[in-house]
């Protein structure tokens, strides 16, 4: 049947739908922080009793990690027609974490070679005694080798890390089966057709999941406060505010400033734009819970899939901006607090070490602890049972550092897509701006059209 322009089309505004606020994920995310921190403040008893709907939310999360990072690799790699350029984007965006690591680092060194915060307390190492999980950490570390996250990359079976969590080798694994699914040709493609689906299945279970943010931010962040109380906050505050100043400046003076210059893009508008995973972050403490969103939503503004899907997985083990800035601070600050000098090129010495000893405990629990203390028995001149002078303060520090993390993985996929010519900018400068709808609940389809901002009128059929 035609319709005449009188035959009942209208024309009218087109409206891009809007959530109402208290709908929105990080206010509800927001919310449930602030009462998780009246209730630890308040009645610490019955908070540290919440410790298991915080610690469920995030097992829940780490059970859907792995198949994500696995489907997402292999699918970006058989959707690039070149191979090539598989090996030029892994190749660049090592060579850009190794860097962001290093500035990291450096920044962490400097600030507290500024601020002697560790000067005066005069801690006798021998005194010291590591106990509970610290002592593990430090029983890990001590045994743990600088080379291991190389050798560690190969898993025993296939399933092997799937079920131990272990985001390396599942990376190793993805780009294994997706170079060879892509290398056997037209076999390979009903193989390709099934990952595509899975990956739909995989983000609808997420997001059954992410709805439970809220009660997951609640119970960690009630267990935070309950268990350690306000208290250890201002017993070594001034430690806490100086790695969250440092970490401030590094995010919005280094990775703001390469953004800016290089993508041309501003770092304020991307905090905003990824709102809903920094309070997820904040709560939960660790950036696991927010990978799924970080490749969804570089991928909605503009950025390639298969560049995504291979920088942001990676970059979660090798880009720890957040856990560098904390290693270079705190090797410091306890050498400074149990009177151990040490030269600038004994400081230069530690930083080399640490550019490998920060991979090595990359997902693993305790995994900033236990790279410390590597680091510490590696060098041997700074006392490793030094880690209990900050090991109290450590869950608040946590935070800050899953957060550094995330931000500097998102600036990192920003620059290697652009770096491979494979960002849309006009169209992240129009998502930043909020003239591109909302994002899709699907991965399929998850770049739509970008209506042009004079155009504000569009036909819909009654």
């Amino acid at each position: 049947m035609t319709h005449t322009p009188d035959s009942g089309r209208a024309v009218r505004t087109a409206r891009i739908a809007v959530t109402p606020w208290y709908r929105q994920l990080y206010v509800q995310v927001l919310v449930a922080i602030v009462t998780g921190i009246v209730l630890g403040w308040r009645w610490p008893d019955l908070a540290t009793d919440m410790e298991p709907i915080g610690t469920t939310f995030i097992t829940a999360m780490k059970m859907l990690i792995g198949p994500i990072v696995f489907l997402t690799i292999i699918g970006g790699i058989a959707g690039v027609a070149d191979l090539k350029k598989v090996g030029r984007t892994g190749v660049k965006a090592l060579a850009y974490f190794q860097i962001g690591t290093l500035v990291a680092l450096l920044t962490g060194l400097v600030a507290i070679n500024i601020v002697r915060l560790g000067d005066g307390v005069h801690a006798d190492p021998s005194a010291l005694k590591a106990s509970g999980d610290a002592s593990q950490y430090i029983s890990q570390g001590e045994h743990q080798h600088w080379w291991e996250f190389l050798t560690n990359i190969v898993p025993n079976s296939f399933f092997g890390p799937f079920a131990d969590g272990d985001i390396l080798q599942v990376i190793f694994l993805a780009v294994i089966s997706g170079i060879a699914i892509k290398m056997v040709g037209k076999t390979g493609e009903p193989i390709i057709a099934a990952v595509g689906r899975l990956t739909e299945v995989v983000f609808k279970a997420l997001s059954f999941i992410m709805k439970a943010a809220p009660l997951g931010a609640f119970g960690a962040m009630s267990y935070a406060i309950g268990k350690f109380g306000l208290s250890t906050l201002t017993s070594l505050g001034s430690l806490i505010v100086l790695f969250y100043v440092t970490s401030a400046l590094f995010v919005v003076a280094v990775l703001g400033g390469v953004l800016a210059l290089y993508v041309r893009l501003n770092i304020f508008q991307l905090f905003r734009y990824f709102r809903e995973e920094f309070w997820l972050i904040l709560g939960t403490s660790t950036a696991e819970p927010a990978l799924p969103g970080l490749m969804r939503k570089l991928q909605f503004m503009g950025a390639e899939r298969s560049t995504v899907g291979l920088v942001v997985p990676t970059g979660y083990s090798f880009n720890l901006d957040g856990a560098a800035i904390y290693l270079s601070l705190a090797t410091l600050y306890i050498a400074q607090a149990t009177d151990t000098s040490l030269s600038i090129g004994q400081q230069l010495g530690l930083l080399a070490v640490m550019l490998l000893t920060s991979k090595g405990a990359a997902g693993v629990a305790g995994g900033g602890f236990i790279a410390l203390t590597a680091t510490l028995s590696t060098v041997g001149s700074v006392p490793a049972a030094g880690i209990m002078l900050i090991f109290g303060i450590d869950k608040f520090m946590s935070e800050c550092r899953a957060l550094v993390n995330f931000f500097g993985n998102a600036v990192a996929t920003l620059v290697v897509a652009k770096w491979e010519n494979g960002l849309d900018l006009e169209r992240t400068r129009a998502v930043l701006a909020g003239k591109a709808g909302e994002l899709p609940t699907t991965t399929e389809d998850v770049r739509p059209a970008v209506a042009s901002p004079a155009t504000q009128t569009a036909e819909v059929a009654p």
